[in-house]
């Protein structure tokens, strides 16, 4: 006879074997758009990249929760003969996870650098960065992007005078509730909060409206704890994260910490800069990335305060890590080297959190996002 324990076995989902593995791109004399890899679930291994798509400088990608449409922000000054990037809409063919554009929509702004999609899959919001705004774009529900419902234009400036005279929204992500959305401003030296309404699209400042880093910091991107009671932004300009501790009721965030994401004892140097930043699915650690110091950050997170202490400082065997991703399981961590057009494989220690490379390597040019997605959706 069956025992509880076998019977629980039995209804045990089957491991993922793979990984789809999307890769947003600079486009140039090497790359024509968006690449696909795809990654072995157990060993970490990479199918060499191929195009999925061609489209301008995909730059930042996101996937909507149904599994069937990819976006991709299109990082460029001009579109339809106006000051503004573009938002591209993809169909994702189910097996072979090919993409096939659906439409395009001007992204409300100059310099599209960050998109997500609203967890009803009903909107995309983007952090224009040349534009120094953020909008809201429905969408079809065939995938296709409408036109901005909401564009919300940022003022002011900062300390800095070569990357802070004006507002340059850099990223813009929604707390687990889906109820409010947080636009990262490099310019301002502010994390904007906005009330998110996903049925009309649109973004309404909340009370309070914004939270300070330091003067000349330069937040660039922000991430949730799983729990939704704490955040983090990267600051780009002074090598440093911020914790947050998040009224989920008002959005309000009140900073718990900031620390440096270079090892202990070392001072920021000329050419360094952070760029992205990402919190583990079990919630125990944060990993940021450091360009010119190529190496990715590793902290352990306090479960109770929301605060981070340093694990180590893992090189990325590569030059210019602007971005990275972390399998949805929690096994990996992918690292994309912009300036050496690498894709680097890492296994991730569920105890400690730390890296360690799994020799696993493979060319991509220009890599700047990697996303996941289950092949069928």
């Amino acid at each position: 006879m069956p025992t509880p324990q076998s019977d629980a076995a039995e209804r045990r989902p089957e491991p993922q074997a793979e990984w789809l593995v999307y890769i947003g791109t600079y486009t140039g004399p090497k790359s024509k758009g968006i690449y696909l890899s795809r990654l072995n679930a157990d060993t970490g291994a990479l199918t060499p990249a191929e195009l999925a798509v061609e489209t301008p400088s995909p730059s930042f990608l996101a996937l909507h929760p149904s599994g069937r449409f990819l976006y991709a922000a299109n990082e460029v000054g001009r579109f339809q003969d106006q000051p503004t990037g573009a938002i591209s809409a993809f169909a994702i063919a189910r097996g072979t996870g090919r993409l096939q554009l659906l439409n395009q929509q001007p992204s409300g702004g100059a310099g599209p650098c960050h998109l997500v999609v609203d967890r009803a899959g009903r909107n995309v919001l983007v952090a224009n960065y040349g534009g120094g705004n953020v909008a809201a774009l429905p969408l079809e529900k065939d995938g296709r992007l409408k036109p901005a419902s909401a564009v919300i234009q940022h003022t002011g400036s900062s300390v800095n005078p070569q990357r802070q005279k004006e507002p340059h929204a850099h990223s813009i992500n929604l707390d687990p509730a889906n109820r409010f959305a947080y636009a990262a401003d490099l310019g301002l030296d502010r994390v904007l909060i906005y009330r998110f309404d996903s049925a009309g699209g649109s973004l309404v400042a909340a009370q309070p409206p914004f939270v300070r880093v330091k003067p000349g910091a330069g937040p660039r991107h922000f991430a949730f704890h799983p729990n939704g009671r704490f955040a983090y932004v990267i600051n780009e300009l002074d090598c440093t994260v911020t914790a947050f501790r998040c009224d989920p009721k008002t959005g309000e965030l009140k900073t718990a910490q900031t620390i440096s994401t270079l090892p202990p004892g070392e001072t920021h140097q000329p050419g360094f800069s952070t760029a992205e930043v990402q919190v583990h699915p079990s919630g125990k650690f944060l990993y940021g990335s450091n360009r010119g110091h190529d190496t990715i950050a590793v902290f352990a997170i306090d479960q109770k305060t929301g605060t981070l202490t340093p694990v180590e400082n893992e090189p990325t065997q590569g030059k210019t890590p602007r971005n990275f991703g972390i399998d949805p399981t929690g096994s990996f961590l992918l690292a994309a080297n912009q300036s050496s057009d690498t894709i680097v494989v890492f296994r991730i220690d569920p105890k400690s959190g730390a890296l360690e490379p799994t020799g696993a390597k493979i060319e991509a040019p220009s890599p700047v996002c990697i996303k996941f997605l289950r092949p069928g959706g």
